[in-house]
């Protein structure tokens, strides 16, 4: 048997070689045919075109693209012997012997005369063999990704005729030179018309190539896009696809050229099925993740995951722009992976550019970092599960949009929604019935006034009162100076930056929950309350929120706030009937503001901007404008919701 089947391989061998010798025979055949066309039509002084033509005409047969390889075979075969001597006749014994023999010229004698037909003939050359290339490249391209019949392609395609003729008349125009020099006389050699006429070819080929060169750019940029939509629905359809784990998910996260693996918490090395059967959340997000972004996740992950035994590992996905990397980002990647103590990928390159597209058009990121909630079988169990751990941590878990929705449905706005953990004296004080006031803002003037004034009610209330400074979102420097003054003077409590890092990223993390879940300012007090806030945050002048107990609360802007305390003498009276912040609520909404611009500045969020939305200060319907903003402190893409002068 084994006998046999050597046989029929010795037979197939046989044949594959006659078939091999049988096309080499042709195509040396029709070479030979063009090479003796070229000689002597050049030899007898014959018409360019014509001779173009008549070469066309012998080629009808092939495609374009073997037209002009074939031309450029047959030129090579003709007068590849006479160019190897011209270059190395002046460096090479032998070389400049058999051009004796040869009878051609004293090249060395004329050179400097002769060096501008060179230099013609060479750039003609090497233009020449870049549209061949070309030619050559477009019939190459993967046609199940691109189409001959539509653009880019069939431009390009309608052009190669007309490319292809004036290759082979070029090669002709070559072959004319070079017998022109071959036979040189003194006339030739001192006649520059020649050379004119091949540097004037020579432009004209190489416009035709940066013409076609433009148009493969186009195609390729085609397949890329081709390609990236193929990979894009495989990965949604595998997302969409009820799996047996995990594994084919993450595996398809990553770049198939070579072997991608992930850095442990520890910096090892370790493959992506270490992450198989387990809940992962993917933390996406570019090289601006703020360090107080990470310090937080880090205490979810590192304290309360590990204490209650939950089983979910994270894993770092950064979205780089590739077209402007260099080492700088280098090295901030590098920084960010070294303090992050969870999964990370070893480069940002190793990211699939369609998961990148899916993450970014279907998950919605943009630049706020986000984490995708993946259960042990590749579910995807929220979209941003980033919201609900920074409103209520690991108690959350495993991070389900189901468990989000049912974890609102029993929360209301009280003093522990609103300020959670952050300050670690709030159950005293609670406790012990005392006045809590939260406040904000970056004037310190006001900041002076206010304080005092409160101080100043409560102390003729005789009524236990602490103020807490929450600082103003995104302002990290001024407010650390504002801390150290408040502090120095002894006015309030005031928070370190995580904790107004968290404070103020909370209120946009329920404002972006509730919009995922369709709530609205108008059926939901939480979203009400959570957009005054920012609104707040939004103005220039402070703002505070009292509260007495867990949910009796009033809240005012840092104008109509002050301008209260200090007419205290005009509702003392009231407060001592009805309590402070009855009294001081009572009071509030006598005050009006006729003239007032309210501003609810959010960053871009896969979360949704809601697209209505009511002023804090009069409950009409804000406008909506854009507004790009870059500061030292914060750069980031917001939208701005301002409302008209009232």
């Amino acid at each position: 048997m084994n006998g046999g089947t050597g046989h029929i391989d010795a037979l197939d061998d046989r044949t594959n070689s006659y078939v091999i010798d049988g096309a080499l025979d042709a195509l040396a055949y029709i070479v030979h045919k063009i090479c003796c066309e070229v000689s002597c039509k050049c030899s007898g002084g014959g018409d360019a075109h014509a001779t173009t033509m008549g070469i066309l005409n012998m080629l009808s047969s092939y495609s374009w693209d073997a037209k002009v390889v074939l031309t450029l075979a047959a030129f090579a075969v003709n007068f590849g012997e006479f160019w190897l001597i011209v270059q190395l006749c002046t460096s090479n014994s032998l070389a400049k012997s058999v051009a004796l023999l040869k009878q051609l010229p004293d090249i060395l004698e004329h050179s400097q005369t002769l060096k501008r037909h060179f230099d013609a003939l060479n750039k003609l050359i090497n233009a020449m063999i870049d549209v061949t290339k070309c030619i050559v490249e477009f019939t190459e391209l993967p046609s199940e990704f691109i189409s001959i019949d539509v653009p880019p392609l069939s431009t390009a395609m309608a052009h190669i005729p007309t490319a292809t003729y004036w290759i082979i008349w070029s090669v002709v125009a070559c072959a004319a030179q070079i017998t022109g020099l071959v036979g040189m006389r003194h006339e030739f050699i001192t006649s520059t018309s020649e050379a004119w006429e091949l540097s004037s070819l020579a432009h004209k080929v190489s416009s035709i190539h940066e013409h076609l060169q433009g148009l493969l750019h186009l195609c390729y940029q085609r397949i890329d896009e081709e390609k990236l939509m193929e990979a894009f629905e495989d990965f949604r359809r595998t997302i969409e696809t009820p799996q047996m784990d995990n594994l084919k998910i993450l595996l398809k996260i990553f770049r198939k050229e070579e072997t991608y693996y992930l850095l442990n918490p520890d910096k090892t090395k370790v493959l992506n099925d270490v992450l198989r059967r387990k809940h992962v959340l993917l933390l996406i997000s570019d090289l601006d993740i703020s360090q107080e972004e990470i310090r937080v996740l880090e205490a979810l992950y590192k304290g309360e995951r590990v204490s209650c035994e939950l089983n979910y590992e994270i894993l770092w996905l950064p979205i780089v722009d590739r077209s402007t990397w260099n080492d700088g980002y280098e090295q901030k990647f590098l920084s960010l992976q070294s303090i992050m103590p969870w999964y990370t990928v070893n480069h940002p390159f190793a990211i699939e550019p369609a998961v990148i597209k899916y993450i970014m058009e279907v998950w919605g990121f943009v630049k706020k970092p986000i984490a995708v909630t993946l259960d042990p079988k590749g579910k995807v169990l929220c979209p941003n599960a980033l919201n609900m751990m920074w409103i209520w941590g690991n108690s959350a878990f495993p991070f389900s949009s189901e468990k989000e929705e049912s974890f609102w449905k029993a929360e209301a706005w009280t003093l522990e929604l609103l300020v959670d953990r952050l300050e670690p004296n709030l159950p005293t004080w609670v406790s012990q019935q005392k006045v809590v006031c939260f406040y904000g803002g970056v004037q310190m003037e006001w900041i002076e006034s206010f304080t005092t004034a409160t101080k100043g009610v409560a102390k003729a209330l005789d009524i236990g009162l602490e103020m807490v400074y929450v600082g103003k979102n995104n302002a990290k420097e001024r407010v650390k100076k504002i801390t150290g003054l408040i502090k120095e003077k002894q006015l309030s409590h005031a928070w370190e930056d995580d904790n107004v890092w968290f404070f103020w990223n909370r209120l946009e993390s329920m404002l972006y929950s509730k919009t995922q879940h369709g709530k609205t300012v108008e059926n939901d007090a939480i979203k009400q309350e959570v957009m005054t806030m920012l609104a707040y945050d939004g103005r220039e002048n402070g703002w505070a929120v009292f509260f007495s107990g867990s949910d009796e609360m009033v809240r005012a802007n840092g104008d109509k706030v002050i301008s209260s305390m200090e007419s205290f003498d005009e509702w003392e009276k009231l407060a001592k009937q009805m309590g402070f912040i009855p009294a001081l609520r009572k009071q509030l909404e006598g005050i009006t503001d006729d003239h007032h611009c309210t501003r609810l500045i959010l960053p871009e969020n896969s979360g949704g901007i809601p697209e209505r939305v009511q002023c804090a200060e009069c409950g009409r319907p804000m406008e909506m404008y854009f507004m790009y903003r870059c500061c030292v402190e914060a750069t980031l893409l917001t939208k701005v919701f301002p409302k008209f002068m009232a």
